[in-house]
């Protein structure tokens, strides 16, 4: 990486590095009175999304609406993605995108949906009687355990559950299409490749949207999905360029991170039930809860929504486990990815900042550790706050009064104090 005392321009040759360039032949001419948040909003709106790299694997990959949830999974973990637009089957040939795409299915959506409709039937609740019934079946009554699984509640569920749901029929037959609207469910809400990088990264910032798909209007085919996590990459490629070291070598309290306070960190310990760490998730809406030790606030590991699909792809580890509480979850989901080989964030532990750590110090350490937040500690270790990847990217952009204009109009609901 590249430090303000040398010249970037000779070490960066990466796509998106290339791309970091562009936007410093911006900043060079932009007028001199503007603020640097006004330069950075001007620099990234005359580029178009277009630009943005595409997944290195430059394959974006759609599942069915009529693929079953065991085969969306399937097809979810081959690739190692955490969500795939919805191709609706019944779309005629030469649909528009805005026909053919129903939405955009995530990997954790459809686990906690299968664990929501192991709870009691409420009237938000999508199982008819026959279906809950089936699902009880299969799963030979554990189902029960469930039942009482409240916030504050010890009671923990077997390891055997996950194997009798994962082989049940209802997983096998329920179809993608039958979770549309569901937990994690996001509309299909895509960019032309005309459109700004200032939309796109307001979108994945102010507007909560994990990721971007962007279409060709000529095949309405998807060109592009643009993630948090890949402009999180982008930037960290970008070190060394003046209008990154302009804002990326300020301390993160300087820049008003983190913005969630302990008081508000949503946690778990160690000895709770994991489904009670997933289950607030959902309550909550939010991505990720720390695990904490007994008796005590220093956090003993993380556990992410995306941690959620090791409960449908390898069942079979829980099944020693009288209980699956937080803290056998990560012993046991460890265990297998050593054994298995694979690369996993779950693999490195609590990772964690200070807040006079600067933000291009924790866009590194995000970006090289494959992670989507970071809690922020004092010298003791005690948990301070949490910082994600929309915190970051919020930092970096501000919308412009009416930018959107109808843009939203009847697609999704708008945030709070929103001035579109």
């Amino acid at each position: 990486m590249g430090t303000m005392g040398e010249s970037p321009r000779s070490g960066l040759s990466s796509p998106e590095a290339k791309l970091g360039m562009r936007v410093e032949d911006l900043w060079d001419i932009m007028e001199p009175q503007l603020s640097p948040t006004e330069k950075l909003n001007a620099c990234f709106e005359s580029i178009p999304v277009s630009a943005f790299p595409p997944a290195p694997s430059n394959q974006v990959i759609e599942i069915k609406s009529d693929a079953s949830l065991a085969e969306a999974v399937q097809i979810l973990a081959e690739h190692k993605i955490l969500s795939a637009p919805v191709v609706d089957v019944d779309a005629p040939e030469d649909a528009s995108w805005i026909d053919r795409y129903i939405g955009i299915v995530e990997f954790a959506g459809i686990a906690v949906w299968l664990l929501y409709q192991s709870e009691p039937s409420s009237p938000r609740s999508p199982l008819t009687p026959t279906s809950a019934t089936a699902l009880a079946a299969a799963t030979k009554g554990v189902t029960a355990e469930l039942e009482c699984l409240g916030p504050a509640s010890a009671a923990t569920t077997s390891g055997n559950f996950f194997e009798a749901l994962t082989s049940s029929d209802f997983y096998k037959s329920t179809k993608v299409r039958d979770i549309s609207g569901s937990f994690r469910w996001a509309p299909f809400l895509a960019l032309q490749t005309s459109n700004s990088f200032l939309t796109m990264l307001l979108l994945l910032s102010k507007y909560k949207m994990k990721s971007v798909p962007v279409v060709d209007l000529g095949d309405g085919k998807i060109e592009n999905v643009i993630t948090q996590s890949a402009v999180i990459h982008m930037l960290a490629e970008c070190a060394g360029l003046q209008w990154f070291e302009s804002w990326g070598t300020k301390k993160l309290s300087e820049l008003g991170l983190p913005v969630m306070t302990p008081n508000r960190i949503i946690k778990v310990y160690e000895d709770e039930p994991v489904l009670q760490a997933f289950k607030l998730m959902r309550k909550k809406r939010i991505g990720g809860i720390p695990v904490i030790e007994n008796g005590g606030s220093r956090a003993v590991g993380n556990i992410s929504l995306r941690d959620v699909q090791f409960l449908l792809t390898a069942p079979e580890i829980y099944h020693d486990y009288r209980s699956i509480t937080a803290k056998n979850f990560l012993a046991a989901v460890r265990i297998y990815l050593e054994k298995h080989h694979e690369i996993c964030p779950l693999l490195n532990g609590m990772i964690t900042c200070k807040r006079d750590n600067t933000m291009k110090e924790l866009i590194q350490l995000l970006d090289s550790e494959k992670i989507h937040r970071i809690y922020v500690v004092d010298d003791d270790g005690n948990l301070e706050g949490v910082i994600t990847l929309r915190d970051i990217i919020s930092k970096l952009v501000h919308e412009p009064r009416g930018y959107f204009g109808d843009f939203f109009d009847g697609v999704l609901p708008l945030p709070q104090n929103s001035r579109v």
